[in-house]
């Protein structure tokens, strides 16, 4: 690990960004250019101190989902994530293979997505990046795999109408039956299937069906617990040979559901707990 040459990286890749690259507001002028410290930890998922013992030279060894979360904040091309991941001591991801690493254009659009729910998957479910809306929609999921928690947490079900939850098992099931046959030696998708297999009663009885499907546009019922059902247009929106597409919800001027998703942009994700309802 060069911590050297890993500081002065880390620290000219956060100057060369605006808080618009990155979906943040200006705020007060500021009087070094660049995103600050705190802002890079922040779209990275890590604690402020250690990202700056970092680009001090002092930080523990980054673990590879730390730089990978990392190139994704910094909006680091292939080639400079690639080279982030030498500095650190690693080999980078292998082509073919699922990196988590989404590239600066497609965050660029997400961050400009404001008034829709928008998020960027992995064709095996990872959720790696979200913007705001889609939080206020269904949580904050970054880094989670939506296809195990559909199957090993049951309770994350209750977005979704009861009468929908068989039809989005079988899509679930047949779109990583279609990944895995297009990417046999991708290490990720294969020990998903295994885990799913041996966890749930329910994944391995579709999986022994074979169905396959790859993930396009629909429409989609939502149950939310404030604003009430809603009725998605959900676009689906790929890149050659990333693994990777920017899924985008939105609703029909005039509808019933565009009001309610506007009222969700107000509403943003403040504290929804039940105990505020009631109150």
């Amino acid at each position: 690990m060069n911590r050297a040459e890993l500081a002065d990286f880390l620290r000219r890749s956060r100057t060369r960004l605006s808080p618009a690259d990155v979906g943040l507001a200006e705020g007060q002028r500021r009087r070094t250019p660049g995103l600050r410290r705190e802002e890079v930890a922040q779209l990275a998922g890590m604690s402020t101190d250690y990202y700056t013992r970092l680009e001090q030279r002092r930080g523990s060894h980054p673990s590879r989902q730390m730089l990978t979360a990392l190139a994704r904040a910094l909006r680091l091309t292939a080639d400079e994530r690639d080279h982030l991941f030498h500095l650190a001591g690693e080999e980078p991801p292998r082509p073919g293979t699922s990196s988590g690493h989404v590239r600066p254009g497609l965050l660029m659009i997400l961050d400009r997505l404001h008034d829709l729910p928008a998020q960027v998957l992995s064709d095996w479910g990872e959720v790696l990046a979200q913007n705001a809306m889609a939080v206020a929609l269904s949580g904050d999921n970054a880094g989670v795999n939506m296809i195990r928690r559909f199957f090993l947490e049951p309770a994350s079900r209750t977005l979704l109408p009861a009468e929908s939850h068989a039809q989005h098992a079988r899509t679930h099931v047949a779109t990583l039956r279609a990944v895995t046959g297009a990417r046999p030696d991708d290490p990720g998708p294969a020990a998903l299937v295994a885990e799913l297999r041996a966890g749930s009663e329910e994944f391995a009885a579709l999986w022994q069906e074979h169905e396959v499907v790859v993930r396009r546009a629909a429409t989609k019922r939502f149950v939310h617990p404030v604003v009430g059902v809603l009725d998605l247009d959900c676009e689906v929106l790929t890149g050659d040979g990333h693994g990777q597409m920017l899924v985008v919800h939105s609703a029909r001027p005039g509808t019933e559901t565009y009001e309610r998703l506007e009222l969700l942009r107000v509403i943003g994700v403040q504290d929804l707990s039940p105990s505020d309802h009631g109150s």
